[in-house]
């Protein structure tokens, strides 16, 4: 007899999520870097140029959901470690070694992610892509809703 799969819902979705963290933080960890100040430095190292820094900590919280306060934090620590530097008038932009870095930190992550998801039909990858952009943006109003 086999385990029927389970159904997608929170508890499902937050299993995999919590999984696929540890995962993250595991390659992120030599590198120094939190899953915080990962995606605070890749939304930095992806811009074209110098990203304004209330804009990229909108971006951060918005990714995250936390407060302000710590996306604030997470800034200020990728400038102490030399990974962005600030620009006037008030944004940061990635340096060298922060480019580097990412760029270092991603290959790692892509080549676990690639084994993870290694074997899962396109089909399925697609519908749970939908399934779950719908309960993404669902829960962000929710979120929007409750903040009125």
């Amino acid at each position: 007899m086999t385990t029927p799969a389970p159904t997608v819902g929170g508890r499902v979705i937050g299993l995999a999520h919590y999984a696929s963290r540890a995962v993250l933080e595991q390659v992120l960890d030599p590198h120094g870097l939190t899953f915080l100040r990962f995606v605070t430095l890749r939304l930095t190292a992806l811009a074209d140029g110098p990203v304004e820094t209330d804009r990229l900590v909108g971006e951060v919280v918005d990714a995250v959901k936390i407060d302000a306060a710590d996306a604030h934090g997470a800034v200020a620590e990728l400038i102490g470690a030399g990974l962005v530097t600030p620009r006037e008038p008030s944004g940061v932009l990635v340096t060298d070694a922060g480019r580097e870095l990412h760029a270092r930190a991603s290959a790692e992550t892509a080549a676990v992610s690639a084994r993870i998801y290694d074997g899962i039909p396109a089909q399925d990858r697609a519908v749970a892509g939908r399934v779950l952009a719908l309960v993404t943006e669902r829960a962000n109003a929710e979120l929007a809703a409750s903040r009125r």
